[in-house]
């Protein structure tokens, strides 16, 4: 299953993310726990999802976990090793169709975080 962070596609296998035993505490969690997680990991390494892929992984499992429907998140954290309260956290739903062409682009290496924002975030002007 593929996951965006940011502006990385990752590809998740479930199954060899967590082992059973690690899923059953991680049940306990809310989802505000494993997003103030995802804010602290930002805050401490603001691009994460290049210089981290295991841990970004793990986030990105989480929070499907804890939001089945989720497939998207955005972290954006103003400068490098600022509080967690200074970063902003967004979630989404990305259709497959999307999700596939932001892959194939990442794959061919034409993904930008331009690209990630007119398909996903729209943070940016047209």
């Amino acid at each position: 299953m593929l996951f965006l962070l940011n502006d990385v596609v990752l590809r998740l296998d479930a199954s060899h993310l967590a082992p059973p035993i690690a899923a059953e505490q991680f049940r306990a969690l809310s989802f505000g726990f494993v997003d103030r997680l995802g804010k602290e990991l930002f805050a401490e390494q603001a691009l994460m999802q290049y210089s981290m892929p295991r841990r970004s992984s793990r986030l990105a499992a989480l929070i499907m976990a804890k939001e089945p429907m989720v497939n998207a998140a955005l972290f954006v954290a103003p400068t490098f090793q600022c509080a967690p309260e200074q970063v902003l956290s967004r979630y989404a739903q990305v259709s497959f169709e999307i999700m596939g062409n932001l892959w194939e682009r990442q794959q061919a290496g034409k993904m930008t975080n331009l690209v990630a924002d007119r398909q996903v975030w729209r943070r940016l002007a047209a």
